[in-house]
């Protein structure tokens, strides 16, 4: 009899044992708390809290899904940032136990690891700029600079440089469309524009999904293609290999030249905090430059983590006090265009409607 309550005793001893270490999805919990800030370089020390006696048979750490480390305890794992994409990244880890897991989940905010440079400039030469130009995207090829604008005056422009005289154009409205046999649901509004080879490529404001591909030479259109990324069509650019895009918020993402499908994308940070409202894109020496709407910055940003490297305050490029007459009152003719002539290493700056293409050179204050 005694044996037999002595076993009994034992079954319940290891019944209330096996309960109590069993691990629930309250009972874990993931540091560093969720939303902390990093800067890049910075190391993150990961470590899992549950209950005490509670013992892993394993636990997997993710970044993003991608697994990063396995450990046998609570010890902590240390994760390198250095070339890690900025902006939001989530962590899990999963706490493995008698052939089941539990997921613990937490997120930083990985920020550029140091302050942005700030730059000034100097104004080398201006040109003629046409004032009816609401420009969103501009470019510079084989001498000539090349126009997207936008508005009610939406259009593909080529631009003689020294006279600011357009020698090629085709107006985007209704009846370009309908000629052409294509369908738009809503007026078109002209945005970047990059050249790939012998085709422009021309991104809209408000039908972002339909982008347009023209004949360099003869701007005649050649296709459309859906641009399925971004919450609207913004800026445009091209490195050689791949285009950027952008869509009003810091998001800038990458498209294969040939397919146009998404095949990555960065966020764009500095050490405080995401820049949004990337607009004006121009890939120059490895590095892309990008004006932000409604402002008077230019940015350099890394392409490959999104850090905001440079900063520079274009204020005084041409000054409000200089600006004629009700020129402001929409609150819209803003800094947007940057150009750059890859054989002259020449920039070029200009804004919606100004009466002016400065080429600038940035450099140290």
């Amino acid at each position: 009899m005694k044996n037999k309550f002595k076993l009994l005793l034992a079954a319940v001893v290891l019944v209330a044992f096996g309960c109590k270490h069993k691990i629930e999805d309250n009972a874990l919990s993931l540091s560093p708390e969720a939303g902390t800030s990093y800067k890049q370089g910075d190391k993150v020390n990961l470590k899992l809290h549950y209950a005490n006696g509670s013992t892993p048979d394993s636990i997997v750490y993710f970044i993003d899904s991608t697994r990063i480390a396995s450990v046998k305890d609570s010890s902590v794992v240390a994760v390198k940032t250095d070339t890690m994409l900025l902006g939001p990244r989530v962590f899990t880890a999963k706490f493995y136990q008698g052939g089941k897991s539990v997921d613990a989940s937490t997120n930083i905010v990985l920020l550029a690891a140091k302050a942005p440079e700030q730059l000034t400039f100097k104004v080398i030469k201006k040109f003629p700029h046409d004032t009816s130009a609401y420009t969103e995207g501009i470019l510079y090829k084989d001498g000539f600079l090349y126009e997207s604008t936008g508005g009610d005056q939406s259009s593909l422009r080529k631009v003689d440089l020294v006279t600011g005289k357009v020698v090629q154009q085709v107006k985007l409205d209704k009846k370009y469309f309908d000629e052409h046999q294509v369908k738009m649901n809503k007026e078109y509004f002209g945005e970047g524009i990059s050249i790939i080879g012998d085709k422009i490529l021309m991104l809209d404001y408000k039908q972002p999904e339909t982008a347009l591909v023209f004949d360099k030479n003869t701007f005649k259109l050649l296709k459309t293609f859906t641009n399925n990324v971004g919450i609207e069509g913004w800026g445009m650019t091209f490195d050689g290999k791949k285009l950027y895009v952008d869509d009003s918020s810091n998001r800038i993402w990458f498209l294969n030249k040939d397919t146009y499908q998404q095949s990555g994308y960065i966020d764009v940070y500095d050490d405080k905090h995401a820049i949004d409202s990337v607009n004006e894109l121009e890939y120059i020496n490895n590095k892309i430059y990008a004006n932000i709407y409604m402002r008077n910055d230019i940015i350099v940003i890394d392409p490959k983590t999104g850090a905001v490297l440079q900063k520079v305050d274009m204020s005084s490029l041409w000054p409000l006090k200089d600006h004629p007459a009700h020129f402001d009152d929409d609150g819209q003719n803003v800094l947007n265009g940057i150009a750059w002539d890859e054989k002259g290493k020449r920039l070029f700056i200009t804004g919606k409607k100004w009466p002016y293409l400065y080429q600038v050179e940035f450099v140290k204050k």
